[in-house]
């Protein structure tokens, strides 16, 4: 009984070290959530998005970005690193580049270029032939890490987002690489700008904690970024030159402001409609294990060291939204089953909304009229 016992207690040890020594790949900061409001007021439980129409793209998946061309034709990444073209009912789908990375933003420029924000390989520029190009993987000698999203100005400029410094999609794929990033809140992310007749890059802004979607003000003159990690929409300024955006948001220094604030999940994609209404997509809700661990950063490495299925990872919720840009909520779609899991962004087209996914081998289509109604007000 005796040598159990000391065997035991030798076991319990060594847990316990494991669990508050091992390595991981994070380095926590302390910071504080905001108390969520859960499914209320505007964004009071519904099943709008329930009745979404599914496209295949199988045995392709993960839809995570959509863009309609020039040519009146569906285009997106996938998991696989390869760029579907179709028609927008989702017929005669087709290859048209293979990035060698993982496509996520996707846009085109004024001349019809297809330009692709890859997670492993930076902005790249995809021709007719299919033909890939790297228009920009640093900027001020330091790697472009985790190219997100983009959207091309009316001056040709791209802005697009780097999404973190500190973890890596090659070494962990690009969900647990944001995944790491958010628990980390070490927000090293950056919302970047392209030139493409001078060829440089610059930093507008630094500071963000995974800046995901990214789409313009009406006037260009501000960008709308989704922060992911804190759960709202930021406004900053294409003037700005580098600007902490955290430290500007202590400060209330002009150049960056909170469009949206403590949003029910994780904000992702950002678009425009051709009626000024702005879309994004919640890839998962708010989780209040997570959201509980935001001031205990002990607490958040440990859970690393826990087996994955412990990881606190929310449930699949279907659930896009449409804002304007003094953050008034438009509409809330959900779909509490989950039937398109992880959506990623929402696109417009024609009186349809485009619905994307981060894993599913599909996209969804939902007719816009009574969908799109404006939510009661609390």
């Amino acid at each position: 009984m005796r040598k159990f016992i000391l065997v035991a207690g030798v076991v319990i040890l060594l847990v316990a070290a494991y669990l508050l020594a091992w390595p991981v790949p994070i380095d926590p900061v302390a910071w504080q959530a905001p108390a969520s409001t859960g499914y209320a007021g505007v964004h009071a439980r519904n099943e709008k998005l329930a009745d979404v129409r599914l496209i295949s793209i199988a045995p392709e998946i993960g839809p995570e970005h959509i863009e309609f061309g020039p040519d009146g034709r569906l285009y997106t990444g996938t998991l696989s690193g390869a760029v579907l073209r179709m028609n927008p009912d989702g017929s005669a789908q087709e290859v048209v580049a293979r990035t060698g990375g993982r496509p996520l933003g996707i846009a085109f420029d004024a001349n019809g270029q297809l330009l692709v924000a890859d997670a492993l390989r930076g902005l790249l520029a995809v021709d007719a032939a299919g033909e890939v190009r790297v228009l920009a993987d640093k900027v001020d000698g330091t790697p472009i890490l985790f190219a997100d999203a983009l959207v091309v100005a009316t001056d040709g400029k791209i802005l697009f987002t780097d999404a973190t410094q500190r973890s890596s999609p090659r070494d962990y794929g690009t969900f647990d690489a944001a995944l790491y990033d958010i628990l980390e809140q070490s927000c090293s992310g950056r919302l970047l700008e392209f030139d493409p007749a001078a060829g440089t890059t610059r930093v507008v802004a630094q500071g963000l904690c995974f800046p995901n979607g990214v789409a313009l003000a009406a006037d260009e003159q501000s960008a709308l970024v989704a922060e992911t990690g804190t759960y709202r929409i930021l406004k900053i300024a294409r003037s700005a030159d580098g600007v902490d955006a955290g430290a500007a948001l202590r400060t209330q220094a002009a150049g960056v402001a909170v469009v949206l604030d403590n949003l029910p999940g994780f904000p992702d994609n950002l678009t425009r409609g051709p009626d000024g209404r702005y879309w994004t997509g919640f890839t998962k809700p708010r989780s209040a294990a997570i959201d509980s661990m935001s001031d205990k950063p002990w607490l958040r490495a440990l859970t690393l060291r826990l087996p994955k299925s412990l990881w606190p990872v929310p449930p699949v919720y279907g659930h896009v939204l449409a804002f304007d840009e003094q953050g008034r909520v438009l509409s809330d779609l959900q779909d509490p089953g989950g039937r398109l899991p992880e959506t990623s962004g929402a696109t417009e087209h024609a009186g349809r909304l485009y619905v994307q996914s981060l894993h599913a081998p599909t996209l969804g289509v939902l007719e816009l009229n009574d969908a799109a109604a404006p939510p009661r007000s609390p």
